[in-house]
C-alpha cells in the first residue's frame, strides 16, 4: 500500500508549534507522511498541477491525499483562491464550501436561520439604500455593525443611538463598501460559551467574558477567557449547527439572549484555536482530545480519498 501523504498548514503561534509536533508525531505512527508549514502562498499553478516548492523539490499539491489548512491569521486572497481549486481534486479539512460559508457572517446566518437556528436579527443593506438604517435604529435601538468577513470582533462597532449612527455612515461611504451588514444587539451578560466540535463530536467548552467597561468577548478585543461547563441543550446546539455548516472542525460562539429567553448562535468559526500553554495551566484540558480526534479524521479521510473528492 502507498504511503499516505498530507499537506498541512497550521498556526505557530500561542503554542501551534507544539500542537502541530503532536499531530505530526501520531499521524507517523499510523504511517502517514506530513509536509509541514505548507503555505499556500508558496505555491504557484502551473497547467494541471498546483506546486509547492521546498528544498528544491516540486511537490504536486494536487497529488496528496489531503490538505489540512489551520491558520486564521496569515490567510491571503491569493492562498483560498488555491485552497478552492484543491478542494476540487483532494480532500480538505475543512472543505472550501464549508470554509467560504462560515467565513461570511451574513450567509452563516442566513443559513442557520433557514434551519430554525438562533441567531441575532441582522439587515443587509445595499450601499447605495444606507439611509435604511435610521430605520432599522429606530426599531432595534442597538445594533452591532459587522464585516461579513473577518474575526477576533476586527471592525464590530456597537451603535447605541442616532448620534452614534450618522457619525458612522460617513465612514461607511468612505471606505466603498458594497454591503452594510448589521446585526441587533442582543442583551446578554458579556459572556459567551465556546463549543469546540471535531467530526461531529463535542471536543471542549470555555466562556469569555468582555473586559470592564467593553461588550466584545474576543480575546483579541480585550476579553478574558475563564472555565465554564456547558449544558446538553448547547452542546447538541453547537454538534447541530457544526453538522449543517458541514465543517469538521468548529468553534461555535454562543450567548444566551436575556429577553428572549434563549440560546443564540453567535458565530462559528472554522478554525478554533487550541488552548495556549496559559490556558493550560488555568484548566483547559481539552488540547490532546481534539488532537487525538482531528488525526482520525485525517485517518478516515485519506483512507477514502475518492469519497471526498
Amino acid at each position: 500500500m502507498t504511503k499516505r501523504k498530507i499537506g498541512m498548514w497550521l498556526y505557530q503561534n500561542g503554542g501551534g508549534d507544539k500542537i502541530q509536533k503532536k499531530i505530526i508525531k501520531q499521524l507517523k505512527d499510523r504511517d502517514i507522511e506530513t509536509i509541514a508549514n505548507l503555505n499556500l502562498r508558496d505555491a504557484i499553478a502551473k497547467n494541471d498541477h498546483i506546486i509547492y516548492d521546498i528544498d528544491n523539490s516540486n511537490i504536486k499539491l494536487d497529488k496528496l491525499d489531503l490538505f489540512f489548512s489551520y491558520n486564521a491569521g496569515e490567510q491571503t486572497p491569493y492562498q483560498t483562491f488555491l485552497y478552492k481549486a484543491l478542494n476540487k481534486v483532494i480532500p480538505m479539512i475543512n472543505s472550501y464550501e464549508a470554509f467560504e460559508l462560515t467565513e461570511d457572517k451574513f450567509q452563516t446566518s442566513f443559513f442557520l436561520r433557514q434551519h430554525g437556528i438562533n441567531t441575532a436579527d441582522y439587515k443587509l443593506c445595499h450601499r447605495d439604500d444606507v439611509h435604511r438604517l435610521s430605520d432599522v435604529m429606530k426599531k432595534w435601538k442597538k445594533m452591532v455593525y459587522k464585516p461579513t468577513d473577518g474575526w477576533g470582533g476586527i471592525g464590530l462597532t456597537k451603535i447605541e443611538n442616532e448620534e452614534a449612527l450618522d457619525m458612522l455612515i460617513p465612514f461607511l461611504n468612505q471606505v466603498n463598501l458594497k454591503y452594510f451588514y448589521v446585526e441587533k444587539f442582543i442583551d446578554y451578560d458579556n459572556t459567551d460559551y465556546r463549543i469546540d466540535i471535531v467530526d461531529g463530536k463535542f471536543v471542549g467548552c470555555y466562556g469569555r467574558k468582555a473586559a470592564k467597561g467593553h461588550w466584545k468577548t474576543n480575546v483579541t478585543s480585550g476579553g478574558s477567557v475563564f472555565l465554564r461547563e456547558p449544558n446538553d441543550e448547547i452542546i447538541e446546539l453547537a454538534k447541530k449547527v457544526t453538522k449543517l455548516t458541514g465543517l469538521d472542525i468548529a468553534g461555535v460562539d454562543i450567548i444566551y439572549d436575556r429577553k428572549k429567553e434563549e440560546y443564540v448562535v453567535l458565530e462559528i468559526n472554522g478554525i478554533p484555536a487550541f488552548a495556549t500553554p496559559e490556558q493550560e495551566k488555568m484548566g483547559l484540558d481539552f488540547n490532546n482530545k481534539k488532537i487525538e480526534l482531528i488525526v482520525d479524521l485525517i485517518d478516515k479521510k485519506t483512507k477514502n480519498k475518492g469519497l471526498y473528492k
